[in-house]
């Protein structure tokens, strides 16, 4: 292969490079923009040009990673149903389901699974709960490891009290004014800590309560892990 050859090609791959940027920077634009947002907006907050956005955007509804409505642009079904694949732990969203849906029948309170994930606390499962109005649950969201779920990620959080609550973090009205939160490990065969389960909650008075069950709900978790008998393979969940 002659040398004008070769620089043709890394050209072209940089070129390619740079579309496959510019497309993942307009999708996390409209993520920071709540989701839903028009080509003025979009461009602004990725820093391009109005034509150069435009035309990423009209690329990226041919594949359906992006739909519009009206002059709206937001994120595509595509994308959501190839996000949905992403599992941080073979089977750790299907054994966390019915554990956190139960948490959150019998307290009320929010309850959420997060892993850590570039240097904060990422939800990867979850199910709102009555702090929805202070702190809207959803999957995707992430915390700063200062929270409760974020210092039993990290392992910074203090000593466990023993017994069922062994590990657990809890905190009030620390991080955010009004809100109680109990956070426990959910370990995995080697007995790493793999995730956090956490249940949020406002009343101060149900926080203990609200943590004993969030303990039962991460040991089901951790004895569904252990027992290996979750498939990769399963559809992905669907959240609601």
């Amino acid at each position: 292969m002659s040398r004008d050859a070769g620089g043709e090609r890394e050209r072209g791959t940089n070129r390619g490079r740079g579309v496959i940027e510019g497309a993942f920077a307009l999708l996390d634009a409209l993520r920071r923009c709540g989701g839903e947002a028009g080509l003025t907006e979009i461009a602004a907050a990725c820093a391009l040009p109005k034509g150069s956005a435009h035309r990423l955007l009209e690329q990226l509804l041919l594949v359906g990673a992006v739909e519009r409505r009206g002059s709206q642009y937001r994120v595509g079904s595509q994308l959501y149903r190839l996000g949905q694949v992403w599992e941080p732990h073979p089977g750790l969203r299907v054994a966390a389901r019915h554990p956190l849906h139960r948490l959150r029948a019998v307290t009320g309170a929010s309850a959420l699974l997060t892993v850590l994930h570039d240097g904060r606390a990422l939800t990867v499962a979850s199910v709102p709960g009555e702090v929805e109005p202070l702190v809207p649950v959803r999957n995707g969201m992430s915390f700063l490891l200062d929270t409760a779920a974020g210092q039993v990620l990290s392992g910074q959080g203090r000593a466990g009290s023993g017994g069922r609550l062994a590990g657990a973090v809890l905190e009030c009205a620390e991080v955010m004014d009004g809100v109680c939160c109990a956070a426990l490990p959910v370990r995995g065969r080697d007995d790493r800590t793999i995730a956090a389960l956490a249940v949020m909650t406002l009343s101060a008075q149900g926080l203990q309560r609200a943590a004993h069950e969030a303990a039962l709900a991460a040991a089901a978790v951790t004895a569904a892990l252990s027992r290996g008998s979750l498939s990769p393979c399963l559809p992905p969940v669907l959240h609601y």
